[in-house]
């Protein structure tokens, strides 16, 4: 096991990173692309080398991602070959079914489909490139942009808002007009409804 305080950083291919979760939001993947655009090569490197990629080893030492999915499929899409990981965890020594139920247990996978349906683990992706979009991920990604939650380290706490807006707004709206849905989100978001996830920053009687 590997001390989170001395990680090991080390170059990775990006094609060759293993997702721990289904799905993404593809227009958050899009804006992580025009900020990849926007920079130098120069850069491009400096921000990687900040922004490293968090992985867990697992069998065949294979690197599976436990958080920055969204840029790591950027980077695969806008050509990028590697980038920087540092290894959170070494589980490398255990085969795939306990190393799966581990990932599970301690919430460093999130098996759900884009319709918010929990997949046996074996609905996972084998690279970037198989992420599937989920456009309520990207509707909560730009309500944590627009103030509507705190950023918070419970894992995959943007799927947990993601989910609670897939229940309240219907899917054709969001592909319809994703700014009107962005202002039904924005008053959920300060509903009482919303106080039981995470970074819930509505009104109070305090």
């Amino acid at each position: 096991m590997m001390s989170p305080r001395e990680p090991i950083v080390t170059p990775v291919a990006v094609k060759e990173l293993r997702p721990t979760q289904i799905t993404v939001g593809m227009r958050e993947v899009e804006l992580k692309r025009q900020m990849i655009r926007a920079r130098s090569d120069k850069e491009t490197g400096t921000f990687l080398g900040r922004h490293m990629v968090p992985v867990v080893l697992g069998p065949k030492k294979r690197n599976y991602v436990v958080d920055h999915h969204h840029m790591a499929r950027a980077l695969l899409e806008e050509g990028v070959k590697d980038v920087l990981v540092t290894v959170t965890s070494d589980l490398s020594k255990l085969d795939k079914d306990a190393f799966l139920t581990v990932l599970d247990n301690r919430g460093w996978m999130h098996p759900f489909d884009e319709h918010g349906r929990r997949r046996d683990y074996d609905a996972l992706p084998k690279s970037m490139a198989d992420l599937v979009d989920d456009p309520y991920r990207s509707l909560a990604g730009e309500l944590r942009r627009q103030g509507g939650f705190a950023k918070d380290t419970t894992p995959f706490s943007e799927f947990l808002w993601a989910d609670f807006l897939r229940r309240r707004i219907d899917r054709d709206a969001v592909a319809k007009s994703f700014d009107k849905a962005m202002k039904r989100a924005l008053a959920l978001a300060k509903s009482e409804d919303a106080n039981y996830l995470p970074g819930w920053c509505g009104p109070t009687s305090d």
